[in-house]
């Protein structure tokens, strides 16, 4: 009577999606495996595997476009380089993450019983390798920031250019100096079979200090560009070049990482990977973009004469814009193309004007792989 007064009891507080099973391991010692572990494990597997494949797979695409669309004459510049490589390593490093994540490692029962004795020693490898690959990446991340940071302060005054790049050398190397230390640690965490969970500080403290890098380099170029396009427009150069695409690029580079980084602590913790595949996306793709826009400009200004986009200073003369700058002076004052009939004494707002024609970025050098002189000027 008991039991049959209890049986309903039971199968009223009874969960059928929380049962558990049991496992045995080689020893024969038996152990639970609850259906909500099983769950978190594979769906934390699959959302992992969609994250890294999504990052292989814009890597690839970006490298193939790039090698396509970059001119001959670009491809020796050392920021193409750097793109090229980043976008390689940074596709070689996902490939490895997603091979742990379809790999014996991720074995629903060595996983919960934590027994690996049937991985093989290339699995360790390719996870050894992936820790490593990503320190390549982020070194060569840092070099094309610190490249770029190069072009952008090389108007400024030079001791305000070598604090500068002081400053930017210090926060490179501890970037790389926090990733080289975690590199070692989880590799040798890999090798022995260890928990990881001893290196949730070291690997919090390497991801602040790439964020703080990434965000200080775009920071620089955000401030100097911002500064150029404001005395641009004062003196009533609007139009959209490759200035105001390095602006929105360096924008956004600084913007997005950030949040990706901030994100990791309330999300998945793998978004920490996300912030050098945009850092290692976003840099060419604005190359490309100031290339493309360069030439636009350069087609638009061969197609129309002088004297369609010439533009009205103080004193009513009248000077056309330099849409492709090349060898072309660093002020439209003493060109060939100058129509003045006012005094030919130069206008107060020349000299700023000449400071602003002579930045490198105002003539889509920057990212766009063009070599400098020391009088500023740029060589496609």
């Amino acid at each position: 009577m008991s039991s049959s007064t209890s049986s309903p009891a039971s199968a009223a507080t009874f969960d059928p999606f929380g049962q558990s099973f049991t496992l045995l391991q080689a020893d024969g010692t038996p152990f639970i495996v609850t259906v909500p572990d099983l769950d978190d494990f594979i769906n934390y597997s699959v959302t992992i595997s969609i994250n890294y494949a999504a990052q292989l797979g814009a890597s690839l695409i970006l490298l193939i476009v790039l090698l396509l669309l970059t001119k001959s004459d670009r491809r020796t510049a050392p920021i193409f380089f750097l793109n090229v490589n980043s976008l390689a390593v940074n596709f070689i490093r996902n490939l490895l993450q997603c091979l742990y994540f379809t790999g014996p490692f991720s074995e629903t029962y060595a996983y919960f019983a934590q027994d690996y004795t049937r991985v093989p020693s290339s699995s360790y490898a390719d996870q050894v390798a992936g820790a490593v690959f990503q320190f390549i990446l982020l070194v060569l991340v840092e070099l094309s920031l610190i490249l770029q940071v190069h072009v952008v302060c090389i108007t400024i005054k030079e001791l305000h250019r070598r604090i500068i790049y002081a400053s930017s050398a210090v926060v490179a190397l501890l970037a790389c100096g926090f990733r080289l230390a975690l590199c070692i640690e989880n590799s040798k965490a890999i090798l022995s079979l260890d928990d990881i969970t001893s290196l949730d500080k070291l690997t919090s403290a390497t991801n602040i200090m790439t964020a703080v890098s990434i965000c200080w380099f775009c920071a620089i170029f955000v401030v100097k560009l911002g500064f150029a396009l404001h005395q641009r427009r004062k003196l009533g150069l609007r139009s959209f070049g490759p200035m105001q695409i390095i602006f929105i690029m360096g924008c956004q580079t600084l913007i997005i990482p950030a949040i990706f980084s901030i994100l990791q602590y309330f999300f998945l913790q793998s978004m920490d990977s996300n912030v050098l595949t945009l850092v290692a996306i976003f840099l060419p793709l604005s190359s490309m973009w100031a290339a493309a826009s360069s030439s636009g400009n350069s087609a638009s200004s061969r197609s129309t004469g002088p004297s369609k986009r010439a533009i009205t200073y103080g004193s009513g003369s009248s000077r056309p814009i330099l849409h492709k700058f090349g060898k072309a002076p660093l002020s439209p004052v003493g060109s060939a193309t100058t129509q003045s009939t006012a005094s030919p004494q130069q206008s107060p707002v020349m000299n700023q004007h000449q400071d602003v024609f002579g930045d490198v970025e105002a003539r889509g050098g920057l990212e766009v792989g063009g070599r400098h002189d020391h009088n500023g000027d740029s060589e496609k």
